[in-house]
């Protein structure tokens, strides 16, 4: 069926010109045909023809056709606008599937960078990091951490120092490290905070909370957390981790525009608080506590019961910071420090009463 509108007034611009062409219009099978001259008629879908707003006030409608940002058609019969399905609809950006193409390629190579490649250049990178410079992270990291944990956000977050706790951690310390040979100095401190957590640093640095303490059933399981944050300081994991976050910080906040690094340093603060290293760190990590509890004559048994205190008190996925609940089961570790055990050896307390004593009153 064919239906033919009144042409009168009705004109047509092809884009390449500024001058206007005389028409006849007609609709036949869902197509508005435009006759021009020299017997040429150009076919718009009806589906795809929208109108413009007429800038210019004027009487009638501008039409232009979806797939063409040059042709313009004018027409006074306004009749014809009642048979387009889709006169207002918003066209779609010329290219939109490449667009779409480029913005895929474009977070796909965000991921690679944040996923792949800044944990590969990490890695290789924190063996080249000098031990001052690694120091130095680590010194100003704490600073960063006491000052977001502080409460009042006056002034940072108290390191406890009451005499007689802070050395027996010293002698618990001690104990754990000497004559080991390892290549950077430790350095152990307590925060006032109710956390039930631990972490280690770069540089040497391993910080328990004084929630940690409280949680603890008997002082060896306190030397066993210690043991266990050891064994990342001495694995560099902490350095690695904190490189692996800086660099995805620095890529994310090219894209979002954190160049003053205000939200920087707060993200990599909450990462290293909370460090969620990969799960053969965490279980080397283990291993390493339980060499060296034996081998100072504590029981490898306690890491394990510190983490079945903490399941039991709290559940396998709430109330224990991320720092527990890393990627191998609670279970399975508390498996492995049971399995650790050897039945023949003589172990002794890693505490006097009176030093645990002091240590649980290292912040009063």
């Amino acid at each position: 069926m064919s239906v033919g509108f009144n042409a009168p007034g009705a004109r047509f611009f092809e884009g390449d010109r500024p001058t206007p062409v005389e028409i006849s219009l007609h609709i036949a099978s869902d197509s508005l045909q435009i006759g021009l001259d020299e017997s040429r008629i150009l076919h718009w879908p009806l589906e795809d023809i929208r109108r413009l707003p007429d800038m210019a006030g004027k009487r009638g409608a501008v039409l232009r056709l979806a797939s063409d940002p040059l042709a313009r058609l004018y027409i006074e019969d306004l009749s014809m606008l009642a048979r387009l399905p889709h006169p207002n609809r918003t066209s779609p950006p010329k290219g939109r599937a490449r667009l779409m193409a480029w913005a895929l390629a474009a977070i796909a190579a965000v991921a690679l960078q944040i996923g792949f490649l800044v944990p590969l250049l990490a890695d290789n990178l924190a063996g080249f990091i000098p031990a001052r410079g690694e120091r130095a992270l680590g010194e100003t990291t704490l600073g960063h951490i006491r000052e977001a944990l502080s409460e009042t956000g006056l002034n940072p977050l108290e390191v406890c120092d009451g005499t007689e706790g802070a050395a027996a951690l010293a002698q618990l310390t001690e104990r754990l490290a000497a004559e080991r040979g390892f290549n950077q100095d430790l350095t152990v401190s307590v925060l006032d905070h109710e956390m039930i957590n631990a972490f280690a640093l770069p540089g040497g640095f391993v910080v328990l909370f004084r929630g940690l303490i409280e949680a603890a059933d008997d002082p060896d399981q306190v030397a066993a957390v210690l043991a266990h944050e050891i064994g990342h300081v001495i694995s560099r994991d902490p350095t690695r981790h904190a490189l692996r976050s800086a660099g995805s910080i620095g890529v994310l906040g090219l894209l979002l525009g954190d160049f003053a690094g205000g939200a920087a340093v707060l993200f990599l603060t909450e990462r290293l608080i909370s460090a969620q290293y990969s799960q053969a760190a965490e279980t080397g990590a283990d291993r390493f506590a339980h060499a060296l509890l034996k081998e100072a004559q504590i029981t490898p048994a306690a890491l394990g019961a510190m983490f079945d205190r903490l399941r039991k008190k709290h559940g396998d996925a709430a109330g224990v910071t991320a720092h527990f609940l890393t990627h191998p089961r609670l279970s399975d570790r508390i498996d492995l420090a049971r399995a650790a055990v050897d039945p023949a050896a003589l172990y002794r307390p890693s505490m006097l009463p009176g030093d645990w004593a002091a240590l649980r009153d290292i912040c009063n």
